[in-house]
């Protein structure tokens, strides 16, 4: 199994975390550490799906997921929403906002991966 996973993250210890474990299971990590970076990104590497942290700097999650659901060319690719903010109603707004799906924070990296092979369609 493998793919190319965009992980917008602003946390050193949860991207370097995250990565190293993801290339573990064999997919190829690209990072960017605030939303506008993430678009570029996205453009650029037209990854399978995004992770997306929802508080970054410069653009924030819920922008950064309009910008790339709003272009042709990243209209496309499956965005799971990283959030510590679990609250009531926080789904919804992912949603709203054009993310695919949801995790909130502390990862549980096992249903993350299975949402990763869900978005990419390995059903993992």
């Amino acid at each position: 199994m493998s793919g190319k996973i965009l992980l917008v993250e602003d946390h050193e210890e949860i991207w370097d975390f995250l990565s190293r474990r993801l290339k573990r299971r064999g997919y190829e990590v690209v990072l960017a550490h605030d939303g506008e970076a993430g678009v570029q990104q996205a453009r650029a590497a037209q990854p399978d799906v995004i992770l997306l942290d929802m508080n970054l700097p410069i653009l924030d999650g819920w922008s950064t997921a309009r910008a790339l659901k709003a272009a042709a060319d990243t209209r496309t690719i499956p965005i799971i929403a990283l959030t510590a903010h679990a609250m009531s109603g926080d789904r919804d707004k992912a949603i709203q906002a054009g993310c695919d799906d949801y995790h909130p924070k502390p990862i549980d990296f096992p249903k993350l991966l299975t949402q990763i092979g869900t978005a990419i369609g390995t059903g993992e």
